[in-house]
């Protein structure tokens, strides 16, 4: 299935206008407190687009078996990482989670069929 495909399935949950797709590597996670070049940036892009009802973040950033879901009511604020200051372990992202969302994106990804490119 086709993102554009997965657009059209929630519209009916009251789509915003078409928005930017984002790739965003946080660099260091420092940045969650810091106030520096890129986080200026990213504060002043924010602030330039109209707030979305959703937003779907995908991530490669684990080591697992397969490919999964985040089902949960309010997702925790997870931090896979050590040695930064307290402050930065108090930063919290509470957002609740969105059955219509994670429901879409399972049947998304579930008819998609991935193969190995041959080389």
């Amino acid at each position: 299935m086709k993102l554009k495909t997965l657009g059209k399935m929630v519209e009916p949950f009251g789509v915003t206008e078409k928005m930017p797709v984002l790739f965003v590597g946080h660099g260091s996670p420092m940045n969650a407190i810091e106030d520096n070049r890129f986080t200026q940036q990213m504060k002043s892009f924010g602030t330039s687009l109209e707030r979305p009802n959703a937003i779907l973040m995908i991530s490669a950033h684990w080591q697992t078996k397969g490919t999964f879901v985040t089902a949960q009511d309010m997702p925790p604020t997870v931090r896979d990482f050590g040695g930064f200051p307290k402050v930065l372990f108090e930063v919290q992202y509470p957002v609740p989670g969105l059955q219509w969302l994670e429901d879409q994106t399972l049947a998304a990804i579930q008819s998609t069929q991935v193969e190995a490119s041959e080389k």
